[in-house]
């Protein structure tokens, strides 16, 4: 009897100690936000360099770089002005500002003059744009990602996933891809890469857009919405590949190929990472590749919107440090590109960050292009982009306070939740 007593009073023990650490680490978490919230009130970012929207031929299509929201909007608004048959547009965030009602005007436009229009957007991610901007048009074909779409099957993970894609695509001759939203913030103050793809990769990111729509429009339209049926090509880029996670199907192949890519490296890999959460695997090989003599960079942001993850992705510096890795901190303005570049040949870009709801639970999309003028003009992104950071030396971060290694260690238990 006293042996069980014993027990259960240690079972006691560590329920109420696991529970307030955790509860610990959650109001840590939520009281950070919220100080950084008020900090940022009123505070507009600084200008910072870009480089103009640059075309290369690829294989049988052409890529077009775009690193500022105003170039690249105004280019998509010009696609949909000129669609002349179909528009599939696919966002996670559509802020109901001036931009976003831009892009809906736009849209309605299109669809009022014949062309048919599918948009999808995420609805979690838009929970505080006003629902009378929520309201379209019936000539558009409108699919909201659900806020919960697990149903009954609470423990079902693949129901999970949020839509963090953001798509484009006109006609069968044009489509948009990259890390950007839609909204008025990111046009001018957020450093992000998006690329317009045009020739027959242009089919991949439609066949990418129809079986997302496809797999979600039975929950989640009227029973009468037909499904959206493409007569697509049977033609392949070979320098362009599309890959996609989906989580309903259990489909992660965007860590795979940037682990490969690692892998393979000899000279150089320059990595842009809004958010830098990645598993041990993912830093060892970036390690590994430093210490056999790659240039390794990572640039992420000095200060992003999104305070914990911050904190959180500090918690891998030391070692890749120690390893050679060179840590750059973009400052004056959220950098949010998703993007790396590879011995001068290799390239993606894309809308999954380094996290793990992006590599392992989001629905997700990247594109995987194998040429060298591609990944030159990606260097001469970097380089651009490398001129507005302050790096990240071994002696500044050995030198760090208490405080900072304290509140490391306590939201270190927090990574594999975001």
């Amino acid at each position: 009897m006293a042996r069980q007593q014993w027990a259960s009073g240690l079972w006691t023990f560590l329920r109420r100690l696991l529970l307030t650490v955790l509860g610990v680490q959650v109001g840590l978490a939520v009281g950070m936000s919220l100080v950084d919230s008020y900090r940022r009130r009123g505070k507009r970012p600084k200008p910072f360099p870009v480089r103009e929207p640059r075309t290369m031929a690829v294989g049988d299509g052409e890529i077009t770089t775009y690193g500022y929201g105003q170039d690249l909007y105004d280019d998509m608004l010009s696609a949909i002005e000129r669609a002349e048959h179909q528009v599939l547009f696919e966002t996670y965030i559509w802020k109901g500002d001036r931009v976003g009602e831009r892009f809906k005007r736009a849209l309605a436009d299109a669809a009022d003059r014949g062309v048919e229009v599918y948009c999808i957007y995420d609805g979690f991610a838009n929970l505080v744009v006003p629902p009378v901007f929520k309201r379209f048009p019936r000539a558009m074909k409108v699919l909201r990602f659900p806020v919960y779409g697990a149903g009954w099957r609470f423990f079902d993970l693949r129901r999970y996933g949020r839509d963090h894609r953001k798509l484009l695509i006109v006609d069968d001759h044009t489509g948009f891809i990259g890390g950007y939203n839609i909204g008025s913030a990111y046009e001018t103050e957020w450093r992000d890469t998006h690329v317009r793809i045009t020739g027959p990769a242009v089919w991949d990111l439609k066949r990418a857009f129809a079986d997302f729509w496809n797999l979600h429009r039975r929950r989640h339209l009227r029973s009468s919405e037909q499904p959206l049926l493409l007569e697509t090509a049977s033609v392949w880029e070979p320098k362009v590949r599309v890959h996609r996670n989906v989580p309903r199907l259990w489909m992660f192949p965007i860590r795979a190929m940037y682990l490969e890519a690692i892998n393979r490296a000899s000279t150089n890999i320059w990595m842009t990472q809004a958010y830098f959460l990645p598993d041990q695997d993912f830093v060892d090989a970036l390690k590994a590749a430093a210490l056999r003599g790659v240039d390794v960079r990572l640039l992420v942001p000095r200060k992003s919107n999104h305070i914990v993850a911050d904190w959180i992705s500090r918690g891998y510096y030391g070692q890749l440090l120690e390893a050679g890795v060179r840590i750059l901190r973009y400052r004056d303005a959220m950098v949010h590109a998703k993007t790396a570049t590879v011995d001068g040949t290799w390239t993606t870009v894309g809308t999954a960050n380094i996290d793990r709801l992006s590599l392992q639970g989001n629905y997700e999309i990247n594109i995987e292009v194998i040429d060298r003028a591609l990944a030159t003009e990606m260097g001469a992104i970097f380089d651009v982009d490398q001129s507005n950071c302050w790096e990240l030396t071994p002696d500044e971060w050995a030198s760090r306070d208490v405080h900072r290694r304290f509140t490391e260690w306590i939201l270190h238990p927090l990574r594999p939740l975001l």
